[in-house]
């Protein structure tokens, strides 16, 4: 399929034209969308407290849901449907709800869904279906790299750092909807795209992207986060292995910038709280029962006690403080129990949605690597130098593997499955499936070689 299209040029159709007219979206819906991630993915609109009680992410989903309504032709048609990546997040949505029929608190799984993960599969959905070809793709991409630098902003001139203690590290003390083990997962992705809007972008652009990579660094230094630290080693692994079409010094000088903007800015103790790493058994997580160690060991039994559907979205905590061994056994005068989170993205999922769930939710990350760089072997190689659209596709099929290491990792200790950063990731996925079927004239991105 793939050796056809390199000796036949299909001739572009009236809509086709219309859409590479510009290098970038200026519609409604897709400007809506935009803003959308800014909201989304930098929560810079909880810093002013007008603006936040406006509810500004909530109008624009709302622009954008109503004028795709009103508008169908501005949407991409159903290539996107045709995708493996969009039908694992339909089932999964499709499993959440049946995780609150079948899980321990109808109420709460419910309450989870309205509020939170309907929102979360409507702007990925939004995505995924708006997404034409690679202007789109190439907006969108920079939108979550611009809201990386917006809060990496914050992170520094907004947040200070403080102590927990007088023995404690002092790191970023985030006051919003973030803690920073979730700084370190959003930034780590951000890292990836970044260095693709670098290799893809023309002067400007890698003076913004440079910019943001440093402040990556700098900020990730500042969150203390060991969790993000150990996804900061596996993003650069990562980069230095699977993005070979780029030079090996240019990556490693990618990996110099990183790294500089993280030694210059690392805290006092920061090094010695990377070290205790080395040594997870003499961490208060390894012994404490609220620690993470016995945490996802009660997960895992959540998991065996409801394989088929889990305990319900959402219900996580109140397993832990109504179901769990230790509730079970609690007496009075026992230390409280807490209501704690999983702190494990495939331990949530596989806990709130049972095994179906987990395996989803991971085919859907781990998936996901594979299936990137299995499409970027099947282009023609010559993408790699050639046009701005061809050669930002072969990138971005490497660069979305690096995002999704890095996620994957970083994931492994905070409780990410149903927040929005996976599921963007997806609809990204797709946006690449659906851009270079159609780069290449082909009718189905899930036929031939493009199916994943």
């Amino acid at each position: 399929m793939i050796q056809a299209a390199q000796t036949r040029v299909p001739t572009p159709r009236t809509g086709l034209a219309r859409v590479t007219a510009s290098r970038w979206p200026d519609d409604p819906l897709r400007l809506a969308l935009l803003g959308l991630m800014l909201l989304t993915v930098s929560r810079i609109h909880e810093h002013f407290g007008i603006l936040a009680l406006a509810r500004p992410a909530l109008v624009l989903a709302g622009l954008a849901s109503a004028y795709a309504f009103l508008n169908p032709r501005s949407l991409a048609g159903s290539r996107w449907l045709q995708t493996w990546p969009a039908r694992v997040v339909v089932a999964l949505g499709f499993l959440a709800c049946l995780s609150a029929v079948f899980g321990i608190s109808l109420g709460a799984s419910a309450r989870t869904i309205l509020e939170n993960y309907a929102k979360v599969l409507m702007f990925a959905f939004l995505l995924m279906a708006t997404i034409r070809g690679t202007r789109d793709l190439r907006a969108y991409v920079w939108a979550y790299v611009a809201s990386a630098g917006v809060l990496v902003w914050l992170s520094l001139f907004v947040f200070g750092l403080t102590k927990g203690g007088p023995d404690s590290l002092a790191r970023l003390d985030f006051q919003y909807s973030y803690d920073a083990n979730d700084v370190g997962v959003v930034l780590l992705v951000g890292l990836a795209l970044a260095l693709l809007t670098f290799h893809s972008s023309r002067r400007l652009g890698k003076l913004v992207s440079a910019v943001i990579l440093v402040g990556i660094g700098v900020t990730l230094a500042e969150s203390g986060s060991r969790g993000a630290f150990i996804g900061l080693l596996a993003t650069l692994v990562a980069l230095l292995v699977i993005v070979r079409q780029v030079s090996l010094v240019s990556r490693l000088a990618m990996v110099v910038l990183v790294v500089t903007g993280l030694a210059v800015a690392s805290p006092p103790g920061y090094w010695q709280q990377m070290e205790t790493i080395l040594r997870p058994t003499e961490d208060y997580n390894w012994t404490v029962p609220g620690g993470r160690k016995q945490t996802w060991q009660r997960g895992l039994g959540y998991m065996k006690s409801y394989p088929l559907f889990g305990i319900g979205i959402g219900n996580f905590a109140r397993a832990e403080g109504t179901i769990s061994d230790r509730a079970m056994n609690w007496a009075p005068g026992d230390p409280g129990i807490r209501w704690s989170a999983p702190h494990n993205s495939f331990v949530e999922a596989g806990a709130e949605l049972g095994v179906p769930g987990v395996l989803l939710w991971s085919t859907l990350v781990l998936g996901g690597i594979g299936a990137m760089l299995r499409l970027r072997r099947r282009l023609p190689k010559v993408w790699a130098v050639g046009d701005p659209d061809q050669r930002f596709l072969y990138l971005a099929t490497s660069y979305l593997s690096v995002a999704l290491t890095g996620f994957a990792v970083s994931a492994f200790f905070v409780s990410f499955a149903f927040n929005d950063t996976v599921y963007i990731l997806a609809a990204f996925m797709i946006g690449i499936y659906v851009s270079v079927a159609r780069k290449l004239g082909n009718t189905s991105p899930s036929r031939g070689t493009l199916g994943g």
